[in-house]
C-alpha cells in the first residue's frame, strides 16, 4: 500500500473530526451560546453548505495546479478555521470558523480521491478511495468519542484546540508522504474539460444518489445525542461510548463497501441503500429500547458508510476523462445531503414531532435515494444493451431485405 494513502487518511481524519465531533457536543455548544437545538444544528448545516461552495469553486480554481501543494494549502485553511472556532466568543464567530474550515473540506477530499485512485491499479481504485475515507471512519471510531469526552470534561473549545493540532500533523504528513503528481489537468484541457464531464446524465444521477443516500443517514444522526438521552434514556456521559460503536460500524462498512464496489458499483449501492432504509425504520420504531438502539446505531453506521466509496467511484467512473471537478462536486453532494438531513431533522423537532422524527425523515430521504439509484442503474443497463445491439453484425437474412423497409425503420428511430 502506498504510504501516500496513509497521509491522505490522516488529513481525512482531521477534517472528519471537525465535521462530526460537534454532533456529540451540540448540547454543550447550544447551552454555551444560549441558542436552541435547531439553531445549534446550523453549525452542522452551515458547515455542510460551505463544503459545497469549496468543493466547486476551490476545486475549479486549482484544477491546473499540482495537486500536492494544493492539498497542503487546503490543510492550512482547515487549521485556520479550527483556530477561529476554538477561540470564538459568540455563535456568529463560531459559524465563521466552521465555514472557513469547511471550505477546505470538499476540495481536499475531491482532489484527494483522484490522487488516491491514481496511486493504485485500475482494479483497486475504489479500495484506495476507501482507504482515504478510512480517515473519516477513524475520526468516528476514535476522534469523535474521545473528542466528545474531552469537550464534556474540559469544555467544547478544548476539542477544537486539539483538532487544530491534528491539522498541523496532517499537513506534515501530506508534505512528507504524498508524491508529486504533475500539474493537475492543465495538460488535458483544464477547467473546460472538467466542466465537460457534467454533460453526462449519469454524473448528475450519481450526485443525486449521494445527496439522498448520505442525507438519509445524517437526517438520523445529526441529533443523535438528543435521541439517546431524551428517548432511549442513556446518560450524557454514555453518549461518547455509543458513538464509538457507531464509528466501528462506519469502519467496517467503509472497508467492505469499498471492496464490494470494486466488483460491482451499482449492485452494491442498491443493496446498501435498501438495507439502510430498513435499519432506519427499525431504529425509529425501537429507539426506546437500549439494546436495540445500540444495534441499530452500529448497523446505521455500517450501511450508511458502506455506500460512500461506491458513491464516489460512480461519479469518477462516468467523468473518467476529467474526474477532478466531478469528484469535488460529489464531495459537495455528500455535504448537501448532510445539510438536508440536519435541516429536515431540525424542522421535525421544531414542529414538536419528537427526537425520533429525524430518524423517520432520514428513512424517507434514503428511500428517495434508493429510487434514484434504481433508475440510474436501469438507464445504464439499457444504454449498455443498446451499445451491444448497435455493434453487433447484421444477420445474413437482413442483408437481403429491400431498401424500403429499412428506410421505414430508420425513420422510426430518428
Amino acid at each position: 500500500m502506498p504510504l501516500g494513502l496513509l497521509a491522505l487518511a490522516l488529513g481525512g481524519f482531521g477534517i472528519g473530526l471537525t465535521e462530526f465531533v460537534i454532533m456529540g457536543l451540540l448540547p454543550e455548544v447550544a447551552a454555551d451560546f444560549n441558542v436552541s437545538e435547531a439553531t445549534a444544528g446550523w453549525l452542522i448545516s452551515g458547515y455542510a453548505l460551505a463544503v459545497v461552495v469549496g468543493a466547486l469553486l476551490l476545486t475549479a480554481a486549482v484544477t491546473r495546479f499540482e495537486r500536492k501543494p494544493v492539498l497542503a494549502v487546503l490543510l492550512v485553511l482547515f487549521v485556520a478555521g479550527n483556530l477561529i472556532s476554538a477561540a470564538a466568543p459568540d455563535y456568529a464567530v463560531m459559524m465563521i470558523g466552521r465555514i472557513v474550515a469547511a471550505l477546505a473540506h470538499g476540495a481536499f477530499f475531491g482532489i484527494g480521491a483522484v490522487v488516491a485512485a491514481d496511486m493504485v491499479a485500475p482494479t483497486k481504485k475504489a479500495g484506495a478511495i476507501a482507504i482515504m475515507f478510512t480517515g473519516l471512519t477513524a475520526a468516528n471510531v476514535l476522534g469523535v468519542p474521545f473528542g466528545t469526552m474531552l469537550g464534556q470534561a474540559a469544555g467544547w473549545r478544548s476539542t477544537f484546540w486539539a483538532i487544530t493540532g491534528i491539522g498541523v500533523l496532517a499537513l506534515a504528513g501530506i508534505l512528507t508522504l504524498v508524491p508529486r503528481t504533475g500539474r493537475g489537468d492543465a495538460a488535458s484541457g483544464g477547467l473546460r474539460r472538467e466542466l465537460g464531464a457534467f454533460r453526462s446524465g449519469q454524473v448528475w444521477l450519481s450526485i443525486l444518489v449521494t445527496i439522498l443516500g448520505y442525507g438519509g443517514m445524517f437526517g438520523a444522526f445529526t441529533y443523535i445525542a438528543f435521541t439517546l438521552t431524551e428517548v432511549t434514556g442513556f446518560a450524557a456521559a454514555t453518549v461518547p461510548w455509543i458513538l464509538i460503536l457507531f464509528g466501528i460500524g462506519l469502519f467496517i462498512g467503509n472497508t467492505v463497501g469499498g471492496k464490494a464496489a470494486d466488483r460491482n458499483v451499482d449492485r452494491t449501492l442498491l443493496v446498501v441503500l435498501a438495507v439502510l432504509a430498513v435499519v432506519l425504520v427499525a431504529f425509529a420504531l425501537t429507539a426506546g429500547n437500549q439494546p436495540l438502539t445500540i444495534a441499530a446505531i452500529i448497523l446505521m453506521g455500517g450501511f450508511g458508510f458502506a455506500a460512500v466509496p461506491g458513491m464516489q467511484m460512480r461519479v469518477m467512473k462516468y467523468a473518467s476523462s476529467a474526474p477532478t471537478l466531478a469528484s469535488g462536486a460529489n464531495i459537495g453532494a455528500f455535504n448537501v445531503g448532510n445539510a438536508l438531513g440536519a435541516w429536515l431533522g431540525g424542522v421535525t423537532i421544531t414542529a414538536g414531532l419528537g427526537y425520533t422524527s429525524p430518524i423517520w425523515a432520514g428513512a424517507g430521504i434514503t428511500l428517495l435515494g434508493l429510487g434514484v439509484m434504481a433508475f440510474a442503474a436501469a438507464a445504464d443497463e439499457r444504454h449498455r444493451a443498446g451499445e451491444v445491439t448497435s455493434e453487433a453484425p447484421a444477420p445474413a437474412a437482413v442483408e437481403h431485405v429491400s431498401a424500403e423497409p429499412a428506410a421505414v425503420a430508420a425513420s422510426f428511430h430518428s
